[in-house]
C-alpha cells in the first residue's frame, strides 16, 4: 500500500498544475453541493420555525362565510361557532378520534404599564393551550384551572411584550436569553420577571401578571393570554367562540385525516344550516397534514438541491477522468514493462483507481471543509437577519448548516465518483498489450 501511495504522489508531482486545476473543479462541485444543501436546510428551517413547538395531533376550527345557498338560505352568511359546537366536538359522535377540546375568545385591547403600552389583543384561553401550542414559560406560570373557575383577572405576557412594557425594545430577537438583564429608562437593571405579580392595564381593567412566556417570532406576538371565563364575562362575549382546538388520535395518514375533516365539516355545517360540503363555511387547520406537507416539500427541495449539486460535481469528475486518460497514455510504456515482468491487469487497474479516488477525495474534502465554513458564515450573517411579514418577524435562514449525515453521504459520493472517474482509464490501462506498449514512445 505504501508503494502505491508513493507512485500516486510521484504522478501528481510530475503534473502539479494539471492536477490542481482538475482538483479545483472537484472542490468547487462539492463546495456548491454543501452550500446548496445548507442554504436549503436554512430556508426550510425558517419556514418550519415554531412547527416543532406545536403538537402536530391538533386541529383548529373556525367559522367562515357560506359559499353556496342551502336550506332556503342564500350564500355569504357568516357562520359563528358557539359553545354548543364545542360540546358537539367533544361528544360521543367524535369520541373515536377526538381527545381534549378547548375554545378561545379574543378582543383587541391596549396593554399598558406605567407610561409604556402596546396595542394587541387579549385572548381568553384554557390551561390546555400551553401543551397544545407548546408555550414555554420563562418565569411565573401559565393559566390554571383555578383561574378558570374563579374567573380571575390574571394574564400571561410574552417576553417581547414584557420587555416593551419595561422600556426595553428587543432589536435582535435571536439573541434573547431567559431572564437576561436589561436597562430601563433610569438606567436601573431590570428583568422580565420583575413584572410577575404586578398589575397591567388592559382597556378599563387591571390584570395581574402571573407569567411570562417565550415569544413566538413566527407569529404575531401581540396576543396576551387570560382565562377564558374572564374574557368571556368581562367583554360580554356570550356563547360565541372565535375558534375550537382539539387533539386527536388514530388518524395516521393524510387520507384518514381528510376523511375525518369532511365528516366533521358536514356535521357542524348542517348544524348551522350550511351545505355539508361547503369548505368556506368552516375552516379547518390540521397541523398533522400541514406537517406532512412541509416534510414532503422539504424532501422535494433536498432532492432538487442534491441533483443540482451532483451535476455541478459532475464537471469535476469528468476532469478527473480526462487527466487519468492522459496519465494512462503517458505511462503506456511503463505499464507494458510491468505486465511483461508479471504484473496482473488488476494490479494496473488498482493503481489507476487508487490515484483517481485519492485526487477526488482529497480535493473533495477541501471543498467540503470550505463549504461548511461558508455555511457557518451564512449563519452568522444572513441567518441573523429577518423580514417582517404581517407584523411577524421571520428569520431568512435558521441554522443553514449540514449535519454529519450529509458529510457521510458526501464522502460516499466522493468515493463512488472517484471510482467511476478512474474506471474507464483503469480498464484501458489493464488492456495494454506488453509488446505494443514496449514499442510506444
Amino acid at each position: 500500500m505504501r508503494d502505491v501511495f508513493i507512485e500516486i504522489w510521484e504522478s501528481i508531482r510530475r503534473n502539479k498544475l494539471r492536477t490542481c486545476l482538475t482538483g479545483f473543479a472537484v472542490s468547487w462541485g462539492i463546495f456548491m453541493l454543501i452550500v446548496l444543501l445548507g442554504a436549503g436546510n436554512g430556508l426550510m428551517n425558517s419556514f418550519m420555525m415554531g412547527g416543532d413547538d406545536i403538537a402536530t395531533n391538533t386541529m383548529q376550527v373556525g367559522g367562515g362565510y357560506t359559499s353556496k345557498p342551502y336550506d332556503g338560505l342564500e350564500e355569504g352568511r357568516r357562520i359563528d361557532l358557539d359553545e354548543r359546537d364545542v360540546a358537539l366536538t367533544g361528544s360521543e359522535m367524535f369520541s373515536d378520534h377526538v381527545d381534549q377540546v378547548i375554545s378561545s375568545v379574543s378582543t383587541s385591547a391596549t396593554v399598558s404599564y406605567g407610561k409604556r403600552h402596546f396595542s394587541g389583543s387579549i385572548e381568553g384561553n384554557f390551561p390546555a393551550r400551553q401543551e397544545m401550542d407548546k408555550i414555554e414559560i420563562l418565569c411565573g406560570r401559565f393559566l390554571n384551572e383555578k383561574d378558570i373557575r374563579e374567573s380571575r383577572k390574571v394574564v400571561v405576557l410574552q417576553e417581547d411584550q414584557a420587555e416593551n412594557l419595561l422600556g426595553n425594545e428587543v432589536r435582535d430577537r435571536g439573541m434573547r436569553l431567559m431572564g437576561r438583564r436589561l436597562d430601563d429608562a433610569s438606567g436601573r437593571k431590570v428583568q422580565v420577571r420583575d413584572l410577575i405579580g404586578k398589575y397591567v392595564r388592559i382597556g378599563d381593567f387591571s390584570f395581574r401578571v402571573v407569567g411570562v412566556a417565550k415569544s413566538n417570532d413566527a407569529s404575531n406576538s401581540n396576543t396576551v393570554y387570560a382565562p377564558y371565563t374572564t374574557v368571556r364575562t368581562v367583554y360580554g362575549k356570550g356563547r360565541v367562540v372565535d375558534d375550537i382546538t382539539f387533539t386527536f388520535h388514530g388518524l395516521e395518514s393524510e387520507e384518514e385525516n381528510e376523511a375525518f375533516e369532511e365528516q366533521f365539516r358536514a356535521v357542524v355545517n348542517l348544524r348551522h344550516r350550511a351545505a355539508p360540503d361547503d369548505r368556506r363555511a368552516l375552516w379547518i387547520w390540521n397541523r398533522f397534514t400541514q406537517n406532512l406537507q412541509m416534510n414532503k416539500g422539504r424532501g422535494i427541495l433536498s432532492t432538487a438541491l442534491w441533483i443540482i449539486g451532483l451535476f455541478t460535481l459532475l464537471g469535476g469528475i469528468v476532469g478527473v477522468s480526462n487527466i487519468m486518460l492522459i496519465t494512462v497514455k503517458e505511462r503506456t510504456h511503463e505499464f507494458g514493462i510491468r505486465k511483461a515482468i508479471g504484473a496482473s491487469p488488476w494490479a494496473i487497474m488498482k493503481l489507476i483507481l487508487a490515484e483517481s479516488v485519492t485526487i477526488t477525495a482529497f480535493f473533495g474534502y477541501v471543498g467540503m471543509f470550505l463549504g461548511m465554513i461558508a455555511c457557518q458564515i451564512l449563519d452568522k450573517t444572513v441567518g441573523q437577519s429577518s423580514i417582517s411579514i404581517m407584523d411577524a418577524q421571520i428569520a431568512m435562514f435558521v441554522n443553514p448548516t449540514v449535519g454529519l449525515d450529509v458529510a457521510l453521504e458526501a464522502t460516499l459520493v466522493l468515493i463512488v465518483a472517484g471510482s467511476i472517474a478512474g474506471l474507464f482509464p483503469a480498464r484501458k490501462a489493464a488492456q495494454v498489450r506488453p509488446i505494443e506498449a514496449l514499442r510506444a514512445e
